[in-house]
């Protein structure tokens, strides 16, 4: 990877970072992203900071195993995207969010937790299909990552429950649109709950699976 390849991930990264902020879609030191680099690497959003400040000079880089080479301390919770990213050599960018709608509907009992938002529209089938639960663990705990791995390879997104969402994408713009489309669709679900809505049935998500397949 160039110099120049990897400013272009470092201000992409800050770009993200700051319109998911500003949109209220994370907040205070809370989120993280990261993306793959050409040598087999990492940038990762570093600990303790705020996804509409960033200063791309100072995200973290890692090496293949993980070990931090320049930038500030990564995430504290890089043990997630290694674990998705181990599972899924595919995808080339993490985007995990604290955003209030999904986290609102992994505290629900009633959900399914083999996926839990039904498929109310096209998109979010398309982009994010079947979202399982990831059972709750205290933060830091890096069993989360055991977790999260076990359901990886199945899924290009995770709910963490009462976390929030991990989502994983080809590209970093794919990775944030599909988290976009999974806090939407999250709302939606809110909106209609005891509304008994009308959902895709299993021919169509069907065919949209076999139409636009996600990697």
């Amino acid at each position: 990877m160039t110099q120049h390849d990897e400013n272009r991930l470092r201000e992409q990264i800050v770009v993200y970072g700051k319109s998911l902020f500003e949109r209220g879609l994370t907040m205070g030191s809370s989120g993280n992203i990261s993306v793959r680099t050409e040598d087999g690497g990492w940038l990762m959003t570093p600990t303790n900071a705020c996804l509409g400040r960033l200063d791309p000079a100072r995200i973290s880089r890692l090496d293949r195993d993980g070990c931090l080479l320049d930038g500030d301390k990564p995430t504290k919770e890089s043990f997630l995207h290694m674990s998705m990213y181990h599972e899924r050599p595919q995808s080339a960018a993490i985007v995990h969010l604290h955003s209030t709608h999904s986290v609102a509907v992994s505290c629900l009992p009633e959900i399914d937790p083999h996926d839990c938002i039904p498929p109310l529209t096209a998109y979010y089938v398309m982009r994010v299909g079947k979202l399982p639960l990831v059972p709750y663990h205290i933060p830091g705990d890096t069993t989360l990552g055991d977790a999260v791995g076990a359901l990886a390879g199945r899924h290009s997104a995770v709910l963490l429950a009462n976390h929030g969402p991990v989502v994983a994408g080809k590209t970093l713009e794919a990775a944030l649109y599909a988290t976009e489309e999974l806090e939407e669709t999250a709302k939606l679900y809110l909106l209609l709950r005891g509304q008994n809505p009308r959902c895709l049935t299993t021919e169509q998500v069907a065919e949209l699976e076999a139409r636009f397949p996600r990697t």
